[in-house]
């Protein structure tokens, strides 16, 4: 996750406005910046944020 911002909460608004406004899923988001879609889901449970596949954001 080095090009993606370290703070939770920025990572947050940063997955979520990507994923909002460019990438129909997380994997598609994880595969185009080369990460793994399980260490952002961990890193944002740790502020009880969850992906829904549904509205295709944290929430």
């Amino acid at each position: 996750m080095n090009t993606l911002p370290k703070d939770p909460v920025m990572l947050l608004s940063f997955v979520n406005t990507q994923l909002r406004d460019h990438y129909p899923s997380l994997e598609e988001f994880a595969a185009i910046y080369q990460i793994d879609a399980a260490e952002v889901i961990s890193a944002l449970k740790n502020i009880d944020y969850e992906y829904d596949p549904a509205t295709n954001q944290f929430i």
